[in-house]
């Protein structure tokens, strides 16, 4: 669910973010081209990700040094989010919202961050539904032994699909959390706001989590363990907004920081074998 929730403020089939969350900063990795690869926002590792710590800026510097600098990771005394959370905010607020873990040794101690978000989907009385159908061959139907190996050939073939009663989606928002990171009101605020734009918009849109499998919330049936409802998208959209420009402050100068990853160099220096002494 946590790569369902964070594509819903990702631009689908673009290379930049939602334009509700435009402002807010990141990390961009071109390659040698400048044409985009990735990014922190869609990396399984966010900050962490090999092509962001390795890629370079203009100025020639990595970006784990500039991570590192920005987040003041300088030894191995272990740090508490709290300790780097503005520099997370300055450089990739997304990360105190999904949390992240600086686990190479290019980050000093190795901090990490846990989820703010977390959601799964239940199913109660599951059942078995079986169909099938028939691979058809337009040219011939029948063919020697072997051909449907190859794709020949009508091949009738049974199919066991699953449905159930009721499915539930459990989504949490560890507000505590957001609140032990010590941001100013404006930011910590902001990072709920994302949060709950997010779980919104999965809700809203296409919650295809896999092939015939494509959901769609029954609305009065949306509830809220603690606090008030969740707001409409209108709503949380305008609050997101809103707070990014009370953030700029502590976004440090700028939305995007854009890294150059060369493939081929890190290609050739794996290929490389140290020369044997004597």
């Amino acid at each position: 669910m946590a790569n369902h929730l964070e594509r819903t403020l990702w631009a689908g089939g673009a290379t930049a973010p939602e334009a509700v969350v435009e402002g807010l900063p990141y990390v961009e990795v071109v390659d040698t081209r400048g044409d985009f690869a990735t990014s922190s926002r869609i990396e399984a590792h966010r900050l962490a990700s090999p092509y962001v710590r390795d890629g370079r800026t203009a100025d020639g510097r990595k970006g784990s040094e500039v991570i590192n600098e920005r987040l003041g990771l300088d030894s191995d005394r272990p740090r508490a989010p709290r300790e780097f959370a503005a520099g997370l905010m300055a450089t990739d607020p997304m990360c105190l919202v999904h949390g992240i873990f600086f686990s190479v040794k290019d980050f000093p101690g190795q901090p990490k961050v846990p989820r703010v978000i977390t959601a799964a989907v239940e199913a109660h009385d599951v059942r078995a539904a079986h169909s099938g159908g028939v691979k058809k061959d337009s040219v011939q139907t029948s063919v020697a032994t072997g051909g449907t190996g190859e794709g020949r050939g009508m091949v009738p073939f049974d199919r066991t699909e699953y449905v159930a009663r009721e499915m539930v989606c459990y989504a949490s928002i560890d507000l505590d959390q957001i609140q032990s990171y010590g941001l100013d009101d404006a930011c910590t605020e902001l990072l709920a706001d994302l949060a709950r734009l997010e779980l919104r918009r999965l809700l809203d849109g296409s919650m295809r989590l896999r092939t015939a499998c494509d959901l769609r919330p029954t609305d009065e049936r949306i509830e809220a363990r603690d606090g008030p409802p969740l707001p409409s998208t209108a709503e949380l959209e305008a609050d997101v907004r809103a707070g990014i420009a009370a953030c700029t402050e502590a976004f440090d100068g700028g939305s995007k920081l854009t890294v150059t990853y060369d493939v081929d160099q890190h290609r050739n220096s794996k290929k490389a074998k140290p020369a044997k002494e004597g």
